[in-house]
This record gives structure tokens, sequence and C-alpha cells, in this order.
């Protein structure tokens, strides 16, 4: 894990990758129109998040040493409006946050998959020795609770109203169920 760690980017170096891909577009790339959207999305988040005294209490309380790797990419609509709110959360606590771009090397998704899937964002909550303590994702509770409804019937609930409402609720929640879930695994 500390190889996997080591080789990855801070959040600021993560904005510019996806400022870099909108640039610079790879035609190799299935994923180059969610891009701008997805750095749309970022930047939203990072304009309207606010740090919760209270979580960030809990997360003192709890004297966690350790470090947050997350595995994401830029083009992915629950990492656009998660990874952000997740790494200022977490970096405001000093906390160390480091980002690890999946496509550029899926052995370490491959250890966390959901529901046999590389579904991200993955937050790995890391012990100071680069043991893996927890992991969160790749969306909230009510993240899910959307997606099972649409699976169970996607004719009464279409994938459009399920992405619309995921947003929705990503814009309106900015970020804080995710930090909740992820200070009760820690």
């Amino acid at each position: 894990m500390k190889n996997y760690y080591q080789n990855s980017i801070n959040f600021d170096e993560y904005i510019k990758v996806a400022e870099h891909r909108i640039s610079v577009q790879n035609p190799e790339d299935d994923h180059n129109e969610y891009y701008e959207l997805g750095l749309q999305r970022m930047n939203r988040t990072l304009k309207t998040f606010k740090i919760d005294e209270e979580q960030l209490n809990v997360l003192k309380s709890k004297n966690f040493k350790g470090k947050i790797l997350i595995i994401t990419e830029p083009w992915c609509g629950d990492a656009s409006a998660t990874v952000p709110a997740v790494a200022k959360f977490f970096e405001a606590a000093d906390v160390e946050v480091k980002i690890f771009l999946k496509d550029s090397d899926t052995t370490l998704i491959e250890q966390f998959l959901t529901n046999g899937t590389q579904s991200i964002p993955k937050i790995l909550i890391l012990e100071e020795n680069f043991e893996v303590k927890n992991v969160w994702g790749p969306r909230p509770k009510f993240g899910n609770e959307l997606l099972k409804k649409f699976k169970e019937n996607p004719e009464a609930y279409p994938r459009e109203e399920f992405y619309n409402d995921l947003q929705v609720y990503y814009a309106k929640n900015r970020g804080k169920d995710a930090i909740e879930e992820i200070l009760e695994l820690i």
C-alpha cells in the first residue's frame, strides 16, 4: 500500500490533471466528454463546501494518526461531488490526503471491488504504517439507495431521473454524509 500511496498525487495536482485532460484530449479516452462536467462539479463543491466543526471535533476525538488514500478519476460523477469535500475536510484536520488515479494502474482498485466492479471513488483509511484500516465508497448510503431503486425498476425510475436525483442530492449535501460515514469507519 505504501508504494501506491507514494505514487499518488495531492488534491491540487488532481485538479490540474482534470484541467489538462480537458485541454489536451486523448482520442482513445472514452471519458473525454465527462472531464469538463466533472471539473465543473468539483469547482461547485469547492465553492459551496464548508468544514463542519462538529465533524472536525469528532475526528479530533478519534486521535486518528493515519492517512487517507482516495482511488478515483476526474471523469467520475460520484467522485466529482465527494472527493473535493473529503480531501478538504481531512486536509483541514492536518490528515495527509493523496489521490491515486484508478485508470493509471488498476491493480489497486482490483483489491477493493464493489459487487465485482471497479466503482469509484474509494476512500482508503490507512494506519500510520499504511495498513488499510477501513474502506468507504463509492457513494453515501442515500446514493446507494437511489441506485438500488433504479436497478430494481428502471422503467419506473429511469436512468435520467436517477442521475438527476443523485446530482441534486450531492449538490445539496455537499459531502457531509460521505464525511460522516467515513468518520464512523475511523
